[in-house]
């Protein structure tokens, strides 16, 4: 199948709420839509012909100290897994970091599971992005909604406000 990418600011009917407000000041942002059943990873890939090196994944941290809990985002490509317990936890200075529970993932991003992305996350949570991630020249992410993707350029993402870029592998 094809994916027919448009600008996302002409199509934010596709996106969540809050990546629609967000949308307009990431440059280059295209949206597509699919079909919410191949909103998964490897799915996705298998039946539209990205590469798994060309989609990034957003996680959803959980980073807990002295009874606080903090959140954060890590957006790594989809070919690597996040160092949740060894770089997130340090660079977030938590006790304990653990993938956050997905009813409160949905709950606090306003975005449904399978679709998170950086775009329009709490104000208050970091960004954080693979550097792997920041170097490539255009990656597939959630729209916020399971029945489409984005398509950005990795500055972009590193380019956020509260982005920062690290290596976030183990």
């Amino acid at each position: 199948m094809t994916l027919l990418w448009v600008p996302a600011t002409d199509r934010t009917d596709l996106l969540a709420d809050p990546v629609a407000r967000a949308v307009p000041g990431v440059t280059g942002a295209e949206v597509a839509e699919i079909d919410p059943d191949l909103a998964d990873t490897a799915a996705f890939c298998e039946k539209y012909g990205v590469t798994l090196e060309e989609s990034a994944n957003c996680v959803v941290v959980a980073a807990k100290r002295g009874g606080e809990t903090r959140y954060a985002a890590c957006m790594v490509l989809a070919t690597m897994r996040v160092d949740v317990n060894g770089v997130v936890r340090k660079h977030l200075d938590a006790r304990k970091a653990s993938f956050a529970p997905m009813a409160e993932a949905v709950e606090l991003t306003g975005m449904e599971y399978g679709g998170i992305t950086p775009l329009g996350l709490p104000e208050e949570w970091p960004i954080l992005v693979d550097t792997h991630v920041a170097e490539h020249p255009r990656v597939v992410i959630g729209s916020g909604v399971r029945r489409s993707k984005l398509a950005v350029a990795g500055a972009a993402l590193a380019g956020l406000k509260r982005a920062e870029v690290l290596s976030l592998a183990g």
